[in-house]
C-alpha cells in the first residue's frame, strides 16, 4: 500500500496526515451513517415526508457552499478543511446530547452536514493537488478506498454492538462514540501542512463559461445521487422493516466495494478518459433504478427486499464514476485554483437539484409511490449520458 501511494502522490505533500484524518473521520461516519435513518424513523419517528423535509436542510449547507467559501475565499484548501472538521465535531456532539425532535435533531444534523460539505469539496481539491502529474483519477480513486476503510470498521461497529444491544435502542450512544472520534479526526487534521492559497486577484464566485458543462453533470449527477441517498435506506426501512443492524450490513458491503474498486475506476479513468465513464455510469443506473422501483410488483416480498439491497450496492459501485467529473475539471483548467474554486462551486451547483429532490422526493412517494421517484432518477442518468457525450476532451499534446 505504502509503495502504491507513492507513485500517486507528491512526497513533498501532506498526503499522509491526509489520507490518516479521512481514514479517521470515515470510522465516524459509518458509525452515524448505519444509525441515522434508524434513529430517525423508530425514534424521531420521521415519516417519508419528514424525512425528505429533514434532508433539505441537511443538504441546504452543500447550496450555500460557494457563498460561505466566499467569505473564506483568501484560506487555503487546507485550513477550510480543518475548519470543516471542527464544524462537524460540533454538529456530531449535539446530535448525541439534544432532545429527540425533529427540531433538534435537523438542527444538529444541519450543523454536522455543514462542516461535512466545506470538506467535501476540500477533500477533492487536496487529493487532485498532492497528486502526480497523471495520476489525478487514480488519487481520487485511493482517496475514496481509504475513507472507505474507516466507514466500513464503522458498520461493523454497529452491526456488532447493535445485535447485542438492539433492545436499549443505544443511538445516542452511538452518536457520542462517533463524536469523540470526529475529535481524534479534527486533531490530527491539524497536522496538515501546506498553504495552497487562490489568487486573491480572482472572483470570489468563481463561474466561467468553460465549466458548463461540469455545472450540468453536477445537477443531474445531484439528483441521481439524491434519491438513493435519502429515500434508499428509507424504503428498505419503511417498505422492508429493515432495523439498523441490517442497514449497517448493507451499508457494509457497500463500503467493502467501494474500498475494492475505488482505485480501480479510478485507474480506468486515467486510462480510457473521463467521458465514456461518465456516459456508461448512468446508463447502468436505468437498470438499478427500475429494480428498486419495482422490484415489491414482481417479486415476493422478501425476494424483492433482496434485489432492492443488491441494486443498492450497485448504485453505490456506479456512483464512483462521479470521480471522473473532478478529474475533467482538472483537464480544462488553468491551474490548481481554478481547479479548486471550480470544485467547491460545482458543489453548490449541485446542490441546486439536490434540495428540491430531497423536498419534494418525499412528498412524490407519499402522494404518488416509490415507483415515480425511482422513474425520476432514470429520466435524470440519461439526461446525464446525454449531456455527457456531448463533451468535447482535450487531445493530448504532440
Amino acid at each position: 500500500m505504502g509503495k502504491r501511494l507513492r507513485e500517486i502522490f507528491r512526497e513533498d505533500s501532506s498526503y499522509k496526515a491526509f489520507l490518516l484524518t479521512l481514514v479517521i473521520s470515515g470510522l465516524s461516519y459509518g458509525i452515524y451513517k448505519g444509525m441515522i435513518d434508524n434513529y430517525l424513523a423508530e425514534i424521531v419517528t420521521m415519516g417519508e415526508f419528514d424525512r425528505g423535509l429533514a434532508e433539505f436542510f441537511r443538504e441546504l449547507p452543500g447550496l450555500l457552499l460557494v457563498f460561505i467559501l466566499a467569505v473564506f475565499y483568501t484560506y487555503s484548501a487546507e485550513k477550510m478543511y480543518k475548519i470543516g472538521a471542527v464544524i462537524m465535531l460540533i454538529g456530531m456532539g449535539m446530535l448525541s446530547v439534544v432532545t429527540p425532535t425533529k427540531l433538534l435533531v435537523t438542527l444538529a444534523i444541519c450543523i454536522h452536514s455543514l462542516g461535512e460539505h466545506i470538506q467535501l469539496g476540500m477533500k477533492n481539491t487536496l487529493s487532485l493537488n498532492y497528486a502526480k502529474p497523471g495520476k489525478g483519477g487514480a488519487a481520487l480513486g485511493q482517496q475514496n478506498s481509504v475513507n472507505q476503510i474507516g466507514t466500513l470498521a464503522g458498520y461493523l461497529i454497529v452491526i456488532s454492538v447493535f445485535a447485542a444491544f438492539a433492545a436499549y435502542s443505544p443511538f445516542k450512544l452511538f452518536f457520542a462514540v462517533s463524536a469523540v472520534i470526529l475529535a481524534v479526526a479534527a486533531v490530527f487534521a491539524m497536522r496538515i501542512k501546506g498553504e495552497s492559497r487562490p489568487d486573491e486577484t480572482k472572483r470570489r464566485f468563481y463561474f466561467r463559461r468553460k465549466f458548463t458543462k461540469y455545472y450540468m453533470l453536477e445537477v443531474f449527477y445531484g439528483a441521481r445521487k439524491q434519491v438513493f441517498m435519502t429515500f434508499g435506506p428509507y424504503v428498505l426501512i419503511l417498505f422492508y422493516g429493515a432495523d439498523a443492524m441490517i442497514i449497517s450490513i448493507l451499508f457494509a458491503v457497500t463500503a467493502v466495494c467501494s474500498y475494492v474498486l475505488a482505485p480501480f475506476v479510478g485507474r480506468l479513468i486515467d486510462r480510457i478518459g473521463y467521458k465514456p465513464i461518465m456516459i456508461a455510469d448512468t446508463l447502468i443506473l436505468v437498470i438499478v433504478c427500475f429494480f428498486y422501483g419495482f422490484s415489491h410488483h414482481l417479486f415476493p416480498k422478501q425476494i424483492a427486499f433482496i434485489v432492492c439491497c443488491v441494486n443498492y450496492v450497485l448504485d453505490s459501485i456506479i456512483s464512483m464514476a462521479s470521480m471522473a467529473s473532478n478529474v475533467y475539471v482538472q483537464d480544462i483548467s488553468d491551474n490548481t485554483d481554478e481547479m479548486r474554486a471550480t470544485i467547491s462551486t460545482g458543489v453548490s451547483v449541485n446542490h441546486l437539484i439536490t434540495i428540491l429532490i430531497a423536498l419534494f422526493g418525499g412528498w412524490i412517494w407519499q402522494s404518488i409511490g416509490i415507483e415515480t421517484l425511482f422513474i425520476l432518477s432514470a429520466v435524470l442518468g440519461l439526461a446525464n449520458s446525454a449531456y455527457a457525450a456531448t463533451i468535447k476532451v482535450k487531445k493530448p499534446a504532440a
